[in-house]
């Protein structure tokens, strides 16, 4: 379960990225700040490191557009299919078994 500090990380780089600035570990320091969070001094810078040279635009309209779709090999960067994985939870398939036919079924029992 991903943190208050983890979250408001996570906002303030789409609060940037969505006004069209640069995601850095200062700038999601003063939103975090001015939104009264506190997070390890050292978090911001990370969290920027991790987000250098991906497209966090095209990352969140590919997990978008491919909701309720199966991605195709190839088609998604690895970092969006990825996360699409990650945010699809696993389904477990039920096999609906057969009843068995009975002499019921064929309009006569031994037994009647």
């Amino acid at each position: 379960m991903a943190s208050n500090a983890e979250l408001a990380s996570v906002y303030s780089a789409l609060i940037l990225v969505n006004d069209d600035i640069a995601v850095t570990g200062e700038k999601i320091s003063t939103i975090l700040k001015a939104a009264v969070v506190d997070v390890e001094p050292y978090g911001p810078g990370l969290f920027a490191k991790a987000l250098k040279g991906v497209n966090v635009r095209d990352l969140i309209t590919n997990i978008v557009s491919r909701v309720g779709a199966a991605p195709k090999v190839g088609d998604v960067p690895a970092a969006a299919s990825a996360a699409a994985s990650a945010a699809e939870p696993a389904k477990e398939e039920k096999k609906e078994e057969e009843p068995e036919e009975s002499d019921n079924d064929m309009g006569f029992d031994l037994f009647d």
